[in-house]
């Protein structure tokens, strides 16, 4: 006697090897106590599982739900492959059976992995005031009148710029500046050092709000910042009645280092006419070990940091007019890493052995800087000797109260930028077009309280 069951799994292995049909036909012996045995006809129909089983394992929905799923565990381990808070309970587990060695270079490595993961979270603070990223301070609040606009940054990232332009009867014959800003808060806080650029400098400004602050879109990171220098340049070199041969690239603070690798990029450093550094640092992992004064993370690689900003390198590759401006009181960054950028823009660390030529030439360039320096006409007889000497195109100029954000509020600030700038175009006009700048034009150290 055939069970039904027997003669359903016989079907279903004829049917896949008829090629997968969905139903047929077979006769089978039946014995039914009444009657006796005899022959009766079955049909079964099989559903489209069963025609599944013989088609690609690739096309089956379940298996495309699994790929999916662990496609995304294995991205989600990836990218948070130390934040896992089960990685300290086995640790500790580690250590009770296995011992410490084993479980203080996890717990070591899990360490490193944090730091990695948080360098982001202590360099930028777009957030900083609070409600940073909603509310922007208007240039209308500052009496300036401005022009609001989006682009999308070398890797699609679209950000936002502010421009001040002057009035459009001299919009076109007034140099630019470029404005990289700090690492907190938005383009709006700093419109009151705009308003200062604008009236005593008599520049148009072009403001870059970095990715994540503010009214741009995106997340900062290193090379994320570097992608919106760039956009803001290529903004500049193409917006109508701009004269593309004063364009001057200003950064304060985090902005310096933006400043410093647009300006050391020979594809973006032709257009550039003179470069402003402010209250900047050497590079971030020097930063880091000064601001954590802490043995273990002066003992991390600097290999190891996940945001660089490598200035100190950098700054070598400048052949361009410099001004760095240095306030003697900043408590967050060493006012000496504005003195070490000078110093690596000028060779003064290669070339040792010209330390005292050069010695000698500031102290004599200062004194007949200082001494004419005090009346208009001492001024005019100044600049006139500047010229015949070859006039310097690297300074430093300290400010004795000078903060970190406050700088720009001391005396004399916005005529030690006018005098840079006065001495950069005129040195421009002797030299015809060149932007490049020889790397021994001899330097002039400019105390701000003396102006």
């Amino acid at each position: 006697m055939t069970s039904f069951s027997q003669m359903k799994n016989a079907f279903v292995r004829a049917s896949l090897d008829n090629d997968g049909r969905t139903d047929a036909k077979f006769k089978a012996t039946t014995t039914n106590s009444g009657t006796g045995s005899g022959t009766a006809t079955y049909k079964i129909t099989v559903n489209d599982n069963v025609k599944k089983l013989k088609t690609n394992p690739e096309q089956n929905p379940d298996f495309a739900t699994i790929t999916v799923v662990t496609k995304i565990v294995l991205f989600i381990l990836k990218k948070c492959w130390i934040m896992c808070g089960a990685s300290i309970m086995v640790i500790f587990v580690i250590y009770w059976y296995y011992g410490s060695f084993l479980a203080l270079g996890l717990l070591f490595f899990a360490l490193t992995g944090i730091l990695y993961q948080v360098g982001d979270w202590l360099l930028y603070h777009p957030d900083q005031p609070p409600h940073s990223r909603l509310y922007v301070p208007a240039p209308a609040m500052f009496g300036l009148s401005g022009e609001n606009i989006h682009i999308s940054s070398g890797d699609g990232v679209k950000i936002n710029l502010l421009l001040v332009k002057q009035d459009h009867s001299v919009f076109g014959q007034v140099p630019t500046i470029l404005y990289l800003h700090g690492n907190a808060g938005n383009i709006g806080h700093r419109l009151a050092n705009v308003r200062g650029l604008y009236h005593s400098c008599g520049c148009n400004v072009l403001l870059v709000e970095y990715r994540g602050y503010g009214h741009s879109d995106g997340t900062p990171s290193e090379e994320g910042l570097y992608y919106d220098s760039q956009a803001g340049l290529e903004f500049l070199l193409q917006y109508p009645g701009i004269d593309r041969s004063k364009i001057i690239v200003f950064g304060r603070s985090l902005g310096g280092a933006v400043a410093v690798d647009l300006a050391s990029r020979p594809e973006y450093n032709k257009h550039i006419m003179a470069l402003v550094l402010e209250n900047t640092f050497t590079s971030i992992p020097d930063i880091g070990r000064v601001l954590f004064n802490w043995r273990i993370v002066k003992c991390i690689p600097t290999w190891f940091f996940k945001n660089q900003f490598q200035s100190k390198e950098k700054i070598k590759k400048v052949q361009l007019p410099t001004l760095f401006i240095s306030g003697l009181a900043d408590f967050l960054i060493p006012p000496h890493m504005v003195q070490e950028l000078y110093k690596c823009a000028m060779g003064e660390i290669q070339q040792t052995t010209t330390t005292n030529s050069a010695s000698r030439n500031h102290r004599l360039l200062i004194f007949l800087f200082f001494s004419t320096v005090k009346t208009k006409k001492g001024i005019q007889s100044g600049r006139k000797l500047s010229m015949n000497s070859r006039s310097p195109v690297k300074r430093l100029a300290t400010f004795e109260s000078g903060t970190h954000n406050e700088t720009w509020q001391c005396s004399g600030y916005y005529r030690t930028l006018n005098l840079f700038f006065d001495d950069v175009m005129v040195l421009r006009h002797q030299q015809g077009d060149s932007c490049h700048w020889p790397a021994q034009d001899v330097c002039v150290h400019v105390p701000a309280e003396v102006l």
